[in-house]
């Protein structure tokens, strides 16, 4: 097959779509659910994909007695029958985020043996589910959450620091149950899929300690709230005692995606390559490696001869200076950082997105850089250095039409990036 920007654009925005299906909650829920209890079903769940779980279990479980409360960002709520769904803030907490956090605890005081927790979580819980610890307030924890998402820290790293802050994270939230037995269904967007760091380990024992905190603290020169500061230092908030009637099933995964990616890929005839999917570093950096990858595959047949797309996932991050106005998000840096490091190569395209449906805080899951990127760029009054060194890779792939909009997917598995090299 000769590949022409028209079909590599196709089949790299399949493989992208394929990769979101593959963790559609009503795909995945029902087959993971547990037997319904004797006595009463509490549903409760935070994250992006929570609202969409919560209408595929209603749905699965119609003729099951339930109740239940899961917040989910803005935008992304679908009705979920029995269930009451509420909006909170992402990335950084609102006072929406509070009261789902006390509502939610709330509907599980006085629980007995025979009573079922069923916990919904996916990414994005940790700001959307928010119990300040004692001694702190809502205005510490945004001013945290802002701190950490400028810092370059990776995911594993801020929820470290989250959980000892929080009286609701690292596993608190099925403490609050006792003695219910709670089953958590998981869909990861976390390097490695531990599910103690999806959405700061609500219903699962904190493997951390206020020591690893306070290290990143320190690593990243961190400028916490005092609060913040005066906890750390006096010992953090006690680790949940998590029930050893907790069951933890992973029902959507980075790895799962990928698959799914893979097979569209071998349906073109491409020999697909799966680097991995716990990729983690700055996303400028992964682009400049990736880019000497794709050249590689394609001058050399290394690491991988023919008609061949390179994929991965995990979470890159972006490293923002004080007072940084530029536009964009991992995904979009990584790839005006791929398409500089190709520098015009022929017959190489590539996609990245967030497969949340947001890439940072923009309407957009990613973009497409392509063999013209560059000129591209150039033609529409873009500087591609100047606008990765500015942040500003939103507007880049805007000026030229290449950005990949899908809008809420109301599922998250982390990024998916293919390059596909003809």
């Amino acid at each position: 097959m000769t590949w022409s920007d028209a079909s590599a654009r196709d089949v790299l925005r399949r493989m992208f779509d394929a990769a979101v299906a593959s963790a559609d909650p009503m795909h995945v829920v029902a087959k993971h659910l547990p037997n319904p209890p004797k006595g009463r079903c509490i549903v409760v769940g935070a994250g992006k994909a929570s609202a969409a779980m919560a209408a595929a279990l209603d749905t699965a479980w119609s003729g099951v007695e339930l109740t239940g409360l899961v917040v989910t960002r803005y935008g992304h709520a679908v009705p979920a029958g029995r269930i009451e769904i509420i909006e909170a803030s992402h990335p950084v907490p609102d006072s929406m985020s509070v009261e789902a956090a006390t509502r939610i605890l709330a509907k599980l005081r006085d629980l007995g043996p025979d009573d079922l927790v069923i916990a919904l979580i996916s990414g994005g819980g940790s700001s959307l589910l928010v119990s300040p610890a004692a001694g702190m307030t809502l205005a510490d924890k945004k001013a945290v959450n802002k701190c950490l998402l400028t810092s370059g820290a990776t995911i594993s790293e801020m929820n470290t620091v989250r959980k000892q802050l929080s009286g609701i994270k690292g596993g608190r939230l099925a403490e609050s149950a006792y003695p219910a037995k709670v089953v958590t269904l998981v869909i990861s967007d976390v390097p490695g899929d531990d599910p103690s760091e999806i959405a700061s380990g609500l219903t699962v024992a904190n493997h951390t300690t206020v020591d690893d905190a306070r290290e990143i603290v320190a690593r990243y020169r961190l400028d916490l709230p005092q609060a913040a500061v005066t906890l750390l230092a006096e010992g953090g908030s006690a680790a949940g005692a998590v029930p050893v009637n907790s069951d933890v099933r992973l029902i959507a995964s980075p790895s799962m995606a990928l698959y799914a990616a893979a097979e569209v890929a071998l349906a073109h005839n491409l020999q697909p390559l799966i680097l991995g999917d716990a990729l983690q570093g700055e996303a400028k950096e992964a682009g400049t490696l990736f880019a000497g990858i794709a050249q590689s595959a394609k001058d050399k047949g290394l690491p991988i001869k023919g008609p061949a797309v390179i994929l991965s996932g995990g979470e890159t991050s972006v490293s923002l200076p004080a007072g940084s106005s530029g536009r964009g998000g991992r995904n979009t840096e990584f790839l005006l950082s791929l398409a500089i490091g190709l520098n015009g190569t022929k017959s190489v395209w590539a996609i990245a997105g967030d497969t949340d449906g947001i890439d940072g805080v923009e309407d957009a899951a990613g973009a497409i850089v392509t063999p013209d990127t560059l000129a591209r760029l150039r033609e529409a009054g873009v500087t591609p250095r100047q606008a990765l060194a500015e942040h500003d890779s939103y507007t880049a792939f805007k000026a030229i039409g290449d950005l990949v909009v899908t809008g809420p997917t109301l599922t998250n598995v982390n990024d998916i990036r293919a390059i596909l090299i003809g």
